[in-house]
């Protein structure tokens, strides 16, 4: 491969979007409209707080399955002014519809992101062949720099290896948030592309760092994020064994925060801090008062406390 991507400059695998990224949740206010003032509060607390060095906006953690394309656009619009000078802002633009797909990338670029997120086609089932296609084209059509998102528990169909082999061959293509839970395969990506790979499972960021991934698309981090970076970098200076003490103590809410829909226990979660998040749109439902005592507890576990 000739092209290179930005590089930690020693010698680490590049990091295009830097080590710990959020899924940021899109504030919603007590009617369910878009609550852009609160996002940039929210995207603020994330960078400047929780130690972040990008947030994604509009993906599945965004309920980007409930926001318009227009709010979608507001809301990248809002973020990026609230902190595109400090961190990075990656848009979710992932749709089964390769269509749709590249006319949300463009309107993501229009709107000041930095990156984009885009999820395998799920529900649709394409062969892989269909997925080169669509990730193709979708990096073609903009100037953007792509992250890949391998989520088959979700979307229904897995980036095969050589599949990613393949795409990484792509100069825009230069990151995969792997939420495949197979290391092995994570492991042959790493030794055989240059992509920079997330882990997008917070309790794996730790293995996905052992076996060169760069970092972290998180969901409890809206909460974890200053310890979990403190982690990431332990594991960077070597100082291994405080990178396992914090995996360790952060494990509660790395998994505890996905007891149900993550998006649902994360809104709470900052409601109790008195952070903007408001309620969820349905399909999703908000967390109910014994979810809420559970999520105290895993917070206490984590030695995080979450205000009653």
């Amino acid at each position: 491969m000739t092209h290179h991507h930005p590089a930690a400059g020693d010698g680490a695998a590049p990091r295009p979007f830097g080590r710990l990224l959020t899924a940021m949740v899109s504030p919603f206010t007590p009617d369910g409209s878009l609550d852009l003032d609160g996002a940039a509060r929210l995207a603020t607390h994330l960078v400047d707080e929780q130690g972040n060095d990008a947030l994604v906006v509009n993906g599945t953690t965004g309920e980007s399955p409930t926001t318009s394309d227009a709010e979608k656009e507001r809301l990248i619009r809002a973020v990026v002014e609230a902190v595109g000078d400090r961190a990075r802002v990656v848009a979710g633009v992932g749709t089964n519809d390769t269509r749709h797909t590249i006319e949300l990338a463009g309107a993501a670029e229009k709107a000041g992101a930095h990156g984009l997120l885009v999820v395998t086609p799920y529900y649709n089932k394409p062969p892989q062949a269909g997925l080169v296609r669509h990730f193709t084209a979708v990096a073609d059509a903009t100037g953007l720099p792509v992250m890949l998102y391998d989520i088959p528990h979700r979307s229904g169909v897995a980036i095969a290896t050589e599949t990613l082999v393949r795409l990484a061959e792509h100069e825009r293509i230069v990151a995969v948030k792997d939420a495949k839970g197979d290391l092995v395969a994570t492991s042959w990506v790493t030794s055989r592309t240059d992509l920079a790979v997330y882990s997008g499972e917070d309790a794996l960021t730790l293995a996905a760092l052992g076996i060169g991934g760069v970092g972290l698309v998180g969901t409890s981090t809206h909460l974890t994020g200053a310890l979990t970076k403190r982690m990431i970098e332990a594991y960077d200076r070597g100082e291994t064994a405080e990178a396992l003490a914090l995996h360790r103590r952060l494990l509660p809410l790395f998994t505890g925060i996905f007891r149900t829909q993550g998006t649902i226990l994360v809104k709470a979660a900052l409601a109790a801090q008195g952070l903007p998040a408001g309620p969820v749109r349905p399909p999703l439902v908000d967390a109910t008062e014994a979810e809420i005592d559970q999520l105290r507890l895993d917070c206490a576990a984590a030695g995080l406390e979450l205000p009653a």
